[in-house]
């Protein structure tokens, strides 16, 4: 049985779940499930400017940590829907909490990176 993670315990694997989490289309993908089962396309085309290629490793790694569960259905063409669990939904609320802060705070970072580089 795994005990609970220690994140500055270098060779701790809750690193690999906080980089995993730290990435921009895991984010991304958990916001649009957020509204409910999706499709690929519906993914993709909610998250925009993602390649194929890139979220199909993200949704993969994202069903290996049970973040989400991937149904086909038996159909032609196949119809694929993803789903978040349980733990995948017990992400909404703190990625959204980031979400809204990046969205608010967006005017003053840009404003803080345009001085460093005028005066770099």
């Amino acid at each position: 049985m795994v005990t609970k993670g220690n994140v500055f315990d270098p060779n701790c694997p809750t690193r690999v779940i906080l980089d995993r989490l730290g990435d921009k289309w895991t984010v991304l993908v958990v916001l649009v499930l957020r509204g409910g089962p999706r499709r690929f396309t519906e993914l993709r085309d909610g998250i925009g400017q993602v390649a194929p290629k890139v979220l199909t490793q993200t949704l993969r790694r994202m069903e290996r940590d049970g973040l989400l569960t991937r149904e086909v259905y038996p159909e032609i063409p196949p119809r694929v829907v993803y789903t978040l669990t349980p733990m995948g939904a017990s992400l909404i609320d703190p990625i959204s909490v980031l979400t809204e802060w990046a969205e608010t705070n967006l005017p003053a970072i840009t404003k803080a990176q345009e001085h460093y580089d005028a005066v770099s």
